[in-house]
């Protein structure tokens, strides 16, 4: 149970953080963007070394997917984790909610930080976007995080920073998921098209992770 309450903490504080600064800096600018793609990487990188040692913070459905599919974890493990990163991810998403009522300042986003698939040219771009990123951004975990050939205790730095190269990129495609549970609980309190187009967000990822365990499958040393 401590390993599905730290992954609800985790993940509460990527959302928190990550979508509040794009909330609040606004993703309109150089500066902007630098600074949520920092915000998201750096978070990870807290987390990393604050519960990594509890649960290994996946804070990620996608992360914890492709876990599962390379033999690292139980699915009865996976599962707990999924909950708690989302149960963390919509308590987030409501907190952010509530700032948006309590605090002078505006919603810079229209929407709580959430995702979109305008910019991308639609959903099927979004979807390829978001496929890509997470797929690359999972191989890095896989790759960091293996007993033989992994970074060991920089393995946290490694993620985080990766992270943020993929907001850099992506932020203004899709405003970056590459996280089921991140996109989820802004998405329920902002409504509209974030929601609708929610399963983009959902699905693209765990494609991508699941593609990221085949790949390091095939790659990783034997011995």
């Amino acid at each position: 149970m401590r390993k599905y309450i730290a992954e609800c903490i985790g993940t509460f504080v990527l959302t928190f953080l990550g979508c509040g600064t794009a909330m609040f800096l606004g993703c309109n600018t150089a500066a902007g963007v630098v600074g949520t793609a920092f915000a998201f990487g750096l978070s990870v990188i807290a987390m990393a070394y604050t519960i990594g040692g509890i649960s290994g913070c996946h804070i990620n459905p996608a992360i914890t997917l492709g876990v599962a599919l390379s033999g690292r974890m139980t699915w009865k493990d996976a599962c707990g984790y999924w909950c708690g990163q989302i149960i963390g991810a919509i308590v987030a998403g409501a907190c952010l909610l509530l700032l948006t009522k309590v605090v002078a300042a505006p919603d810079l986003t229209g929407g709580l930080g959430t995702n979109g698939v305008a910019n991308a040219g639609g959903a099927g771009g979004a979807f390829l976007v978001e496929c890509i990123a997470t797929f690359l951004f999972v191989l890095v975990v896989l790759g960091t995080t293996d007993s033989k050939v992994g970074a060991g205790n920089l393995a946290g730095l490694a993620i985080g920073l990766t992270l943020v190269l993929i907001h850099l990129v992506c932020i203004n495609l899709t405003g970056t998921s590459v996280n089921p549970a991140r996109s989820i609980g802004p998405a329920l309190f902002a409504g509209g098209a974030a929601l609708k187009d929610l399963w983009v967000f959902i699905v693209a990822p765990l494609v991508g992770g699941a593609l990221s365990a085949c790949v390091w499958g095939a790659i990783a040393p034997k011995e």
